[in-house]
Order: structure tokens, then sequence, then C-alpha cells
């Protein structure tokens, strides 16, 4: 027998209250308390299993038998493919091409296919199908619908591998009294399906919506009860798009995959650098390159600074893709150890292909690149920066450098300047510097 009463609870980070608070005790977040319906259920003695206590060591192994798709950096990013019985979770802002990744690998995939569309009609999702894929696959089904029941109805009785609901925003339960869309019914939504993929072994994924903050719309806990969590990133101002793997218990949690949006679907890059890299053949001021690492994949990234008199009194600080602070720190090394002179100059920086950067190791090709534009001297393009600048202005080491190295080498670098290493061996190649004023007298004389 079911009993029920309303409760307060923080769509931030869960947290339960009897009333209503303006002000998370826990999280600390303001105006983050909803309404929600929470229902007890109470087990009689005689229904529960026992549980018996089971070694370790006779635990039957069982091998993955992953279902793969044709798309390898899909594949990738999910650990080398998809687990039977799996929950996927795939966040990412509105528009930015997740309906039309997983419809572009269900066309391309010889398994047998369930497509829940709750946001489009079945004559749009055909009018995208024939966009991305000119013969139509028949083993992809679709099921226009939002109600839960109806979907769990026809997964049971169904054999296909493949499950992909859009969106889990959408559904909704008769047996939880709330509105689609709200926490109470995403949560209670996903944790059915789970149930589901985990008896039947099906691979399910969820398409979600992110919110204004970044973050995936529902409560926290729907990140913790999913198997895997994919963010599908991109600027609609480029044509790039990035799969990351934020959660993955069948893989690395660190794997990313690299797309090209075109008005024939997404296409895989392996090579990053047609995105991330100018293609120009002479030398300008004010541009340097280096290897930041994305996951566990490094990305040849190219920095671009401009330097000018403040023509309205007031010096100017603008970013696209670095962080403003940090941008202003390795300003203030410049002034104090290079005896710079910049508080009356405009100073803009950009990350080419609209890439947003946190690597430190960056550091250095930013210090680069303001120098190039302030000297107005301009920097080889074979000329790669990398390491991190610390207040002081020493140049301290990075992780994954030889890593770095070898993405460097492999895109034409011919120097590679680098904090010291241990062995403190250089070469024509490798140059080391243990601060900023000496890779200045270097570069600049």
């Amino acid at each position: 027998m079911a009993k029920s009463k309303w409760i307060y609870k923080c769509k931030s980070c869960g947290f339960e209250s009897s009333k209503w608070l303006g002000k998370c005790s826990a999280c600390q977040a303001w105006n983050s308390f909803e309404e929600q319906q929470k229902v007890k259920t109470s087990v009689s003695k005689g229904s529960q299993k026992n549980s018996d206590l089971i070694p370790l060591t006779l635990v039957n192994e069982q091998k993955e038998n992953r279902i793969q798709f044709v798309d390898d950096e899909f594949n990738e990013v999910l650990g080398g493919g998809l687990v039977p019985g799996s929950l996927i979770l795939l966040g990412g802002e509105p528009g930015v091409g997740k309906s039309t990744l997983m419809l572009q690998n269900l066309l391309q995939s010889p398994w047998t296919s369930i497509y829940v569309t709750g946001e489009e009609s079945p004559n749009q999702v055909r009018q995208r199908a024939q966009r991305l894929h000119k013969q139509l696959n028949k083993n992809v089904m679709l099921l226009n619908t939002t109600d839960l029941e109806q979907i769990l109805d026809v997964l049971k009785n169904n054999n296909h591998p493949l499950v992909v609901v859009d969106s889990i925003q959408t559904l909704y339960s008769n047996r939880i009294d709330s509105a689609p869309g709200s926490l109470n019914q995403i949560r209670f939504c996903s944790q059915e399906l789970m149930q589901l993929a985990k008896k039947t072994n099906k691979c399910i994924f969820l398409i979600g919506h992110i919110t204004k903050d970044g973050q995936l719309a529902g409560p926290k806990i729907l990140e913790h009860l999913v198997d895997v969590v994919l963010y599908f990133e991109g600027n609609r101002n480029h044509d790039y798009r990035m799969v990351r793997a934020v959660k993955n218990r069948f893989g690395s949690a660190m794997a990313l995959g690299i797309y090209q949006m075109t008005h024939k679907g997404l296409i895989p890059l392996q090579d990053s650098s047609q995105l991330t890299l100018t293609k120009r053949n002479e030398n300008h001021p004010g541009l340097a390159r280096s290897v930041s690492i994305e996951g566990i994949r490094p990305l040849m990234v190219e920095i671009q600074a401009l330097v000018g008199n403040a023509v309205y009194g007031t010096s100017q600080r603008n970013t696209n893709g670095f962080d403003m602070r940090r941008l202003n720190m390795l300003i203030a090394v410049l002034e104090k150890k290079c005896d710079l002179q910049l508080g009356n100059k405009d100073i803009f920086l950009n990350i080419t292909g609209g890439l947003k950067l946190e690597d430190p190791t960056v550091d250095l090709a930013v210090i680069a690149a303001l120098l190039s534009s302030f000297y107005e001297i301009a920097l080889p393009h074979t000329s790669i920066f990398i390491g991190e600048v610390g207040l002081t202005g020493e140049i301290r080491g990075s992780n994954k450098i030889n890593l770095r190295k070898e993405e460097a080498i492999k895109n034409g670098a011919e120097h590679i300047f680098l904090p010291p290493s241990p062995n403190g061996k250089q070469n024509q190649q490798y140059l080391e510097f243990e601060n900023i004023p000496k890779l200045m007298e270097h570069l600049f004389g």
C-alpha cells in the first residue's frame, strides 16, 4: 500500500525540506526548491527477497559483447562501443545536433532500433533522415508518444537492442502527479527506463536539454542514475561539435570525439587541426600555437592576440575562449617581470575555432602571442609553445608532455618551447627556458 505526502526538494542538489526555503542550506542555491509528491511504498515481509553474501572470487566473469556503431569516433567516446543493458544520457544545448547525431548513427547501424520521438512528428524525423542518409534504414522504427506506460509496453514486447528517447523532458507517467519535465517526472521515468534496460539488456539513450547554467535539466541524481553521461558541445558560429564523456562506467570518463557539422550531417574528424589552426603561408604578429589536452586527446590550438593603444582613455580587456582572470594574471606577470607598460594598452585575445580552453599549459603561447603583438614581430607558425606560467614568471612543466610533443611534431613543428626538463638536455628542436624574461630575450632580443 502506498502513502504519499508533499515535500520541497532542491533541484540543484536534491536536499529535501518539509517547507519552502529561499536558500538551500546544503548547496547554498537560491530559489531552487520545488514542490514534489513523495511516495512511500510499504513492502510486506513475505515479499522481501533473501540476499546472500557472495565472495568476489565466486562471481562469474561475463565478457562484454559491445554493440559497435559505424562511427568510430562515437565508439571511442563510449569506451569501445555500447554495453548491453546500459543507460546513456546525451545532453546539449537546443539545436546543437543531439538528435542529428543519434539518428545518423541509427541509420548507419545494422542493428534494429526504436526511435521514440516526443518533440517531433514522424514526418519531421523522416525528412531529417533523408537529408542525412539517402537510403532509409528499415531497421529504424519510430514511436511517436510521450506516455511512459506506452513506451514500456512497446519495449517489453520487442527485442530491438537500441532505443533512443528524444527527449527525457517530454515523457510523463500517470502514476506521478506532476507536469511533464518536472523533477519528479524526469527522475521517475528515468528509473523505469533504467530497470527495463537492465532486465532486457537493451541500450537506451536519453537525450536531455541543457539549462542556461550549462547543467542537464533535471535533478543531479539523474547523472548518478545512468551508466554514461555525454555532453554534446559546440558553438553555433562555428561548424565543429564535440562529444565529451563526463561519466562512463564502461570506459574512460575523459574521452572526446570531434565532428564537423555539414548539410549532410556530422562528419567525424580524426585530424582536429583542420578546425583549430588557420591555414596561412605567411606569418603575422600576435599569433602563437600550443597543444592543449581535452580529456585524453591532444588538440593543436592557435592563440590570436591584439595589443594596441587605448584610444578611449580607459584600456579594454576582452577574451574569447580564454579565462579573463587568467589573462589579467599573465598581463600582470609581463608588467612586473618584463617591465612592460601595458596599463594604457587595449588587449584582445581569441582562441581560433571557437574553442574554450581551461588548460593552463597554453599560458606560454598566450604570453608569446601578447609579446608578438606588442613588438609587432611575427612568430614562425612552426614554433609551438608548451608550458604553464607562474606568478613569479617561471615556466612550469605540464602533464602528458610527450603526448603534446608528438602532436606538435605531427603538425610540422620545427621548434618547441618548453619548461626545463630534469635531464637538462636541449637541441635545435626542443628549446627549454626557465622564465619569461629569458624567453622574451630569445624571441625578441
